[in-house]
């Protein structure tokens, strides 16, 4: 993953393509949304669900699973040449298996990260096989409790792969906004101080990730559509070209406004503090050997002399030669001798 300490932004366009020139404008609007990476969904319907699996969702019910995901599927072929166009553009792209057979496909596309979705959170001898690659592993946690996320997590370990990547996910499609709960980032990174806490996302808008990306979210993942009204049951949870575009210069702008952290002068601030800043100043003409009161002393702009906080320092002390009115003081005005 090539985030260079940056959010990494994922466009998941799995779903919402069928055909190689959908797959291709997708990318090249992914491309021009200035996202890292885009994502797939390989599954084959007859190692996915039974023939008796109904949908009952807001989006799609009553539909049978298995006649659904066969409308959706894509070929061997399809996915070398989307690999192959997405890497042509500059993009990363990697995919969710949904059985061992698809991990063999991916593995043979030389697949460099891998997502496991929801449904299969806590299908752990998938996990482990996934896990047993190597690769960075994104962990979907929708639908589950932490108990469950731990057990996963704990499975993951056990293949010696530390390189996991926790998502907050909640698997409503689309997901409303008082079930986003996105605090629950924060428990994640509580809870798994050693790895990266993401955010998976179903909800209408791209609010919620640039809230999580605000919230430390190191990796965010949105459905990516060319239409919102496009057949399907993605299309309308889906960020759009413009959406995508938003989510990214916001993120990145999140980004650049955060800084290093250090707490210093930058850029013309170093000339503010001279033309903005205050020094101890003379009211009125002061002799040599005069005392230097509240009556002759007084604190304006610019800040080229003596700072302020040494202003009571300097009452009671002798002037070291003439002064006019209007003199910005410094350290060898002062007479600190007996004259």
């Amino acid at each position: 993953m090539k985030n260079n300490g940056r959010c990494y932004i994922v466009a998941e366009i799995g779903g919402n393509f069928t055909d190689y020139e959908t797959a291709v404008r997708l990318i090249d609007d992914a491309k021009e949304c200035r996202v890292d990476a885009v994502k797939l969904q390989t599954y084959r319907a007859e190692t996915l669900v039974d023939g008796t699996a109904v949908f009952d969702m807001e989006n799609i019910s009553g539909v049978l699973q298995k006649d659904y995901f066969k409308q959706y599927e894509i070929s061997e072929e399809l996915h070398e040449k989307v690999y192959a166009y997405a890497r042509e553009k500059g993009l990363e792209i990697f995919s969710t298996p949904a059985h061992g057979t698809d991990l063999k496909l991916l593995e043979k596309l030389g697949t460099d990260i891998y997502k496991i979705g929801a449904d299969d959170a806590v299908n752990l001898p998938l996990l482990k096989k996934v896990a047993a690659t190597g690769k960075p592993l994104m962990l979907s946690t929708g639908m589950c409790t932490l108990d469950e996320v731990k057990q996963s997590v704990n499975a993951v370990l056990e293949t010696g792969n530390t390189n996991l990547i926790i998502m907050h996910t909640v698997s409503l499609y689309p997901t409303k906004e008082e079930f986003v709960n996105l605090n629950v980032i924060k428990t994640l990174q509580r809870e798994f101080p050693d790895f990266t806490i993401g955010y998976s996302d179903h909800t209408l808008g791209v609010e919620a990730c640039i809230y999580a990306a605000i919230m430390g979210a190191k990796v965010i993942e949105k459905h990516f559509t060319y239409d919102k009204c496009a057949e399907g049951p993605d299309h309308m949870h889906s960020a759009d070209k413009n959406d995508m575009k938003r989510l990214t210069d916001a993120v990145r702008q999140y980004e650049s406004m955060c800084g290093n952290g250090i707490k210093a002068p930058v850029d013309d601030e170093v000339k503010n503090r001279k033309n903005n800043r205050k020094s101890v100043i003379t009211v009125c003409d002061i002799k040599k050997g005069a005392v230097f009161s509240e009556n002759n002393l007084d604190i304006k702009r610019p800040g080229i002399g003596i700072e302020p906080q040494f202003y009571d320092k300097i009452l009671g002390k002798r002037a070291a030669r003439d002064l006019k009115k209007d003199t910005i003081m410094s350290w060898s005005d002062i007479c600190y001798g007996q004259e």
